[in-house]
């Protein structure tokens, strides 16, 4: 019989757990390596809770993690690489992508601790509080955010970045933000790597802009619909357009080389008719002998519908921004009512 000395040693409890993390490796789809560091204890039990049915949590030591990966071997050893600090195994059937979006959205605000790099600017807004005059009015002020008294509460009397990105922060900072409820760290748990079917998944390439992927397709979609009409490629999408094209080009050709068709007809005259007013308009300039009275009255009817036309035009864009003007005031009118009841 063939002893494993390399196990021998090991306590029980702690050959239970791996056992029971390989199990869970072999249970499940896929498994994640998740950072579980600064998420207090309580903040991690109602994630367990909340992920539970879609995703299971598992919290173990970096050693018994690791000796589990290494005996399955294969494609699973390779994760190994993931385990840094606190870390724990989150197993799933879902696929990788909806798991880290999941875990993204169970991520929550959190205080942060002094000492703590901030991951970005900390910004006090200037605002009342719901604090009474006392030493808290001091305590601000030391820790540098522009506090005073006003009607008898305390408030922050302008708007100051109290921390810069990767700057640390002070423990009196700390505990006032805490106490305005100012709460710059987003906590939650930090989806590394997945391995799915002997592929391993990192962080960047699960975190995908969804926004911004459906609009690359929408804009891919218009580009080739474009493309396909532009070389007159008929597909069932885009025939009515290109039959809608040629027969607008054909009718454009007509006109241009005076093709008298019953269609066209209409649309020649009217050229027709243009065109000879402007060469009436031009002899008039120059003499207004040169034109009898039937066309100085065509002429004279021509420029009175055109100022006609000008004056719509003018009047419509005025009462779209009347209304538009209106409308805006009815809205906030609306937004009064609905703050003040």
């Amino acid at each position: 019989m063939e002893i494993d000395h390399h196990s021998s040693h090991i306590p029980k409890w702690k050959a239970k757990e791996v056992e029971e993390i390989k199990e869970l490796i072999r249970s499940y789809r896929l498994f994640g390596i998740v950072g579980i560091e600064g998420i207090p204890a309580k903040q991690l039990q109602k994630m367990r809770r909340d992920l539970q049915g879609t995703a299971y949590i598992k919290v173990a030591r970096n050693t018994l993690i690791r000796r589990a990966l290494e005996e399955l071997g294969e494609n699973v050893k390779d994760m190994a690489e993931f385990i840094d600090v606190q870390t724990a195994l989150v197993f799933s059937d879902q696929n990788p992508f909806k798991l880290f979006k999941l875990l993204e959205k169970s991520k929550t605000p959190s205080p942060i601790k002094a000492g703590a790099v901030t991951p970005k600017d900390i910004v006090v807004e200037a605002r009342p509080t719901s604090f009474p005059p006392g030493p808290i009015l001091g305590e601000l002020q030391r820790a540098g955010i522009p506090a005073a008294i006003d009607g008898g509460k305390v408030v922050v009397k302008e708007t100051k970045t109290v921390l810069k990105e990767g700057e640390k922060a002070p423990q009196l900072l700390a505990a006032m933000l805490n106490r305005l409820e100012i709460y710059p760290m987003v906590v939650g748990l930090d989806l590394r790597a997945v391995l799915e079917e002997g592929s391993i998944f990192h962080s960047d390439v699960l975190a995908v802009d969804e926004t911004q992927y459906f609009n690359d397709i929408a804009l891919a979609a218009r580009q080739a619909f474009n493309l396909s009409v532009y070389a007159a490629y008929p597909t069932a999408d885009n025939i009515t357009t290109l039959i809608a094209k040629a027969s607008t080009e054909s009718k454009n050709l007509g006109i241009f080389a005076a093709v008298f068709e019953p269609e066209l007809m209409g649309a020649l005259m009217g050229k027709a008719q243009s065109q000879m007013l402007a060469v009436a308009a031009a002899a008039s300039a120059r003499n207004e002998d040169a034109v009898d009275d039937e066309l100085k009255q065509a002429l004279g009817a021509a420029a009175a519908a055109s100022v006609t036309a000008e004056t719509k035009v003018e009047e419509t864009v005025e009462a779209k921004e009347e209304k538009e003007e209106e409308s805006s005031e009815e809205d906030g009118m609306a937004g009064l009512g609905a703050l003040f009841g």
